[in-house]
């Protein structure tokens, strides 16, 4: 009898409550938004007359979205290492050194944190937009972390528990970081739902200074200039200028660039935005990619003189780009710009970043948006470059990567062939003195291409690719002075009514031939 009771009355209790779910969700679907957000605000009130506790929130995003909550990522931290042993559900993600996994608390999951004899309660939740215009797969989700605690004792935690979260939780996030690679989609591709512009791997790229083939010297004084860099917060704070850093590297191909980057990164342990500014649609777009960026971050531009056309863009007024007096070229000049001209208008991507937004974004007033940043250019051709793009103060410090010097070979060849001295080396340092060959080209030398390989055929071959290549220069220095004597012959120069010295340049030109 009394199970029958039980069941009766547990009938009763589940039809009622979905009785009242079902009033509760027609009231939230047929009553008006402004209604019941007027009930919603005067029951808070009521229930916090009665309610004995104080909670916080800290949300994953402040305002439009436009940088994730550095508040957010400590406390999401500092739970991970003193609450994940009382939680029941909880995340796994892979750590900095992509072995050990780092626990988090699950979403809707509580948990308790004792401070000073104080008990507060955690819970991790997330809204979705109430946007009813908005397809249910493009809402945003908002996630935060809701501290609770009892009234009493609002002064120790807001005077030093929070504190003390913050504190623990920047430790925490700074030991178990997992450096990425970030790099920017197109616009048209970014969904309005996604949370950023940038898409990321896993930075494992294992070049070092240590590895790379540099003079001592100057690899020594970019050490101690990046070293010193992220000491220096309260230097630029004092002086009154954002906490980033420019640098320009400029070189031929193969000397390197790529590599110092990865070097800086690993060095510093900041992450990496390569930024692709042919995949930039306009200024707004590039200002919203660096807004995005986090600090302890190198942003690069590679090949900075072919990424957009930014030079010759400061004209002076009544300059004209595309006409001249002659009027057949104004005819060519006038189809090619109707031609650019259809290709935008069809949505031909491309971009729209000017030298104007390029030069806000690296020391504009945005750019102060973050701090410890590291800004790098990279190019072949650095005559090519407008001189207000990498003056000093937005390229502060220029690093010339140039071709392969003797000592850089050492570190090389150390590092492919595991050998510090050789009776080979002689040779070798006597033939890097005369010709140029760039790092790229010394260690695809000294590559072993089988198991049979060892240190005396690496290094031979080596010496013979620089042989080769001293006679090539040669051979190309001949025929540059062949070209220029032709050349002095037939414009005339240094020719009289001596015959005598006719004669003179016909024997060079033979003795140069043979």
């Amino acid at each position: 009898m009394l199970s029958l009771k039980m069941t009766e009355m547990w009938t009763t209790m589940g039809s009622t409550l979905a009785s009242l779910m079902f009033i509760w969700a027609i009231i939230r679907q047929y009553c008006p938004y402004q209604l019941l957000r007027f009930f919603e605000k005067y029951s808070h009130r009521i229930m916090d007359y009665f309610y004995p506790y104080i909670r916080i929130s800290f949300h994953e995003f402040l305002g439009d979205r436009l940088k994730r909550s550095d508040a957010y990522g400590a406390v999401e931290a500092y739970l991970s290492a003193n609450t994940s042993k009382s939680a029941k559900r909880l995340k796994a993600e892979i750590g900095k050194d992509s072995t050990n996994l780092v626990l988090t608390m699950d979403e809707y999951e509580r948990v308790t944190d004792d401070y000073k004899g104080v008990k507060v309660y955690w819970v991790c939740s997330k809204v979705m937009s109430n946007s009813r215009s908005m397809p249910y797969y493009q809402e945003q989700e908002k996630r935060f972390y809701k501290l609770t605690f009892h009234k009493k004792y609002r002064d120790t935690i807001t005077g030093s528990y929070l504190d003390h979260v913050m504190k623990e939780g920047k430790e925490i996030r700074l030991r178990n970081r997992q450096r990425k690679l970030y790099t920017n989609s197109p616009g048209y591709k970014w969904p309005s739902y996604k949370q950023t512009m940038w898409s990321h791997i896993v930075f494992e790229h294992p070049a070092t200074f240590e590895t790379m083939a540099m003079e001592p010297e100057k690899k020594k004084e970019i050490i101690e200039d990046l070293v010193t860099f992220s000491k220096s917060k309260d230097f630029y704070a004092r002086i009154g200028k954002a906490w980033k850093r420019g640098y320009l590297l400029f070189g031929p191909p193969g000397t390197g660039k790529s590599t110092m980057i990865a070097a800086m990164a690993n060095l510093l342990g900041y992450d990496v935005y390569d930024l692709e500014l042919t995949a930039v649609k306009d200024n707004t777009e590039l200002r919203k990619l660096l807004i995005e960026t986090t600090s302890k971050s190198i942003i690069v531009i590679e090949d900075i003189d072919c990424s957009l056309d930014l030079t010759g863009q400061r004209k002076k007024k009544g300059e004209s780009k595309f006409f001249s007096d002659d009027e057949n070229e104004n005819k060519v000049n006038i189809d090619v710009l109707r031609k650019e001209v259809k290709e935008e208008g069809s949505g031909g991507g491309n971009s729209k970043v000017t030298l104007s937004g390029l030069l806000n974004f690296i020391d504009g007033i945005w750019s102060a948006c973050g701090g410890e940043r590291l800004i790098v250019f990279t190019t072949n051709y650095v005559e090519k470059l407008d001189p207000a793009l990498i003056r000093r103060g937005r390229m502060d410090k220029h690093i010339e990567l140039s071709y392969c010097s003797f000592n850089g070979f050492k570190v090389l060849a150390n590092n492919y062939l595991r050998v510090e001295n050789h009776v080979l080396f002689d040779s070798i340092e006597k033939l890097i003195g005369e010709v140029k060959i760039t790092p790229a080209d010394v260690a695809e030398n000294l590559m072993p291409k089988s198991p049979m390989d060892d240190a005396d055929k690496c290094l031979s071959n080596l010496i013979e690719a620089l042989e080769e290549m001293k006679q090539s220069s040669k051979i190309k220095e001949q025929d540059d002075e062949v070209e220029h004597i032709v050349a002095i012959k037939e414009n005339g120069e240094f020719v009289d009514d001596d015959a005598d010295d006719d004669k003179e340049i016909d024997q060079e030109m033979k003795q140069i031939q043979r």
